[in-house]
């Protein structure tokens, strides 16, 4: 006989429990990326890793995707063409590309890319750091894609050599740091190569100086001055350095000097040098000086130094003062001034009994202008400052501000609004300038800055 159930008894039955949306979320999302796991694992088995480096990613991407569609309904997996789409992407971009970095390098609005974690991907864009959706699967992705880094320049990447500089074939400027250097994760850092060079009207407009100001560095390139570009990290160093190298003449013969080559010299007589780490013995390592010393007997015409940061100081300052004039080089310094004194620091690192009244004498004989760029709040590019090497004032480096970028305020976009004051002083090179009919040239610049 069928029991019946009164309001009583139905009260006290046992209530089933109530999943929430959001378990039932996470549980259909471990399941899909369960079944991801295990269609890749199996591609992978069907694919030929030597036939796949010799086909390009879209025709790669397109044999994956079928194999990944035949897989999914022979063995019912229930993947949507989008998920399937993503897999094969995936896939690709880890055989013969980089990986999640893949569409990022691809994407040309990113100038840098920094790797901090699987899933602690960020980038900046037009100066302004951002948090992306780009994730790895773990850490030994990160490892993986950073050995291919490191092996496709003949480097090596690992916790017995935790750290490398390295170069991408675009000429983007990579550094990977491992553990135990590392406490939580590889970290990968990406410094974009610029496709589209930049040019000084590029950078007028863009705001990273005045007319009057871009007219005096194109002058200044123009008539072969000794150029040093100070500033920090990202800065804008190099495609200052660039852009001025854009007024070279191209009959002369240029050396450039750098640890990974990033340089886009367009003249047709250019020899470009790149360091050389040591080998697994430690032997074999080739420096900024031993390239600099090298390329004092190449018959140089100008000699262009990526970024003075050790002992080659000394021999940038000897390369200057022994004819080579139009040589142009950066280095990191906060200010014009500070630039002074961390070239003589840094001359002082490879020859500690020099006295620093002659080092002194030899940066005043060597340089003549110092352009000095920040990357300021509202992330743009500005060229804040150019000063005049003037000469000694006893033991002290005169400098003579030549023109000079003043704050003034925010606008409504949070853009920095300023203006440039000029130096009233007269310039200590203008013989150079007149010998260069270039002397009413610079006077007008100045009246424009």
């Amino acid at each position: 006989m069928m029991k019946t159930f009164g309001r009583r008894d139905l009260a006290e039955l046992p209530v089933a429990p109530v999943v929430p949306d959001a378990f039932v979320s996470a549980a259909n999302d471990m399941q899909t990326a369960v079944r991801i796991a295990e269609l890749r694992t199996t591609v992978l088995k069907q694919i030929d890793p030597a036939a796949a480096v010799e086909m390009t990613t879209t025709s790669l991407r397109r044999q994956i995707e079928h194999i990944i569609h035949d897989i999914a309904n022979e063995s019912r997996y229930e993947l949507s063409a989008a998920e399937q789409s993503r897999l094969a992407e995936e896939l690709a971009n880890d055989m013969v590309g980089y990986g999640p970095l893949e569409p990022l390098l691809q994407d040309e609005s990113v100038s840098d890319i920094m790797v901090n974690a699987p899933d602690n991907v960020y980038v900046e864009r037009n100066g302004i750091l951002e948090r992306t959706n780009v994730r790895f699967r773990d850490v030994e992705h990160i490892s993986s894609i950073s050995q291919k880094i490191a092996g496709r320049v003949g480097r090596r990447i690992d916790e017995s050599s935790p750290m490398v500089d390295a170069r991408l074939p675009d000429g983007s400027r990579v550094n990977v740091v491992f553990p135990p250097l590392t406490i939580d994760s590889p970290c990968i850092s990406i410094r974009k190569f610029t496709r589209h060079r930049r040019d000084f009207s590029a950078l007028v407009k863009g705001g990273s100086m005045s007319e009057g100001v871009g007219r005096l560095l194109q002058i200044a390139a123009r008539c072969r001055l000794n150029i040093l570009i100070s500033g920090g990290t990202g800065s804008g160093k190099t495609t200052l350095l660039n852009a001025m190298s854009q007024l070279i003449d191209h009959n002369e013969r240029i050396v450039s000097v750098e640890d990974a080559a990033e340089l886009q010299l367009l003249q047709p007589h250019v020899i470009r040098l790149e360091t050389r780490p040591p080998n697994l013995e430690g032997k074999g390592m080739i420096s900024q000086r031993d390239l600099l010393r090298n390329a004092l007997r190449m018959r140089p015409d100008r000699i262009i130094l990526g970024e003075i940061r050790g002992e080659e100081a000394f021999d940038m300052l000897q390369a200057m003062n022994t004819g080579h004039d139009g040589s142009i080089s950066t280095v990191h310094a906060n200010t014009t001034r500070d630039a002074m004194t961390r070239i003589e620091n840094l001359v002082q690192m490879g020859l500690f009994n020099l006295p620093s009244r002659a080092i002194r004498t030899q940066i005043v004989s060597a340089l003549d202008l110092i352009v000095q760029i920040e990357r300021m709040r509202d992330g743009v590019r500005r060229v804040i400052e150019i000063s005049e090497i003037g000469g000694l004032d006893g033991d002290m480096i005169a400098m003579n501000d030549i023109a000079t970028f003043e704050f003034e305020r925010f606008d409504p976009q949070g853009k920095i609004v300023g203006r440039y004051t000029a130096g009233t002083a007269a310039v200590g090179f203008m013989r150079r300038l007149d010998y260069y009919d270039l002397g009413q040239a610079w006077h007008d610049a100045l009246q424009m800055v």
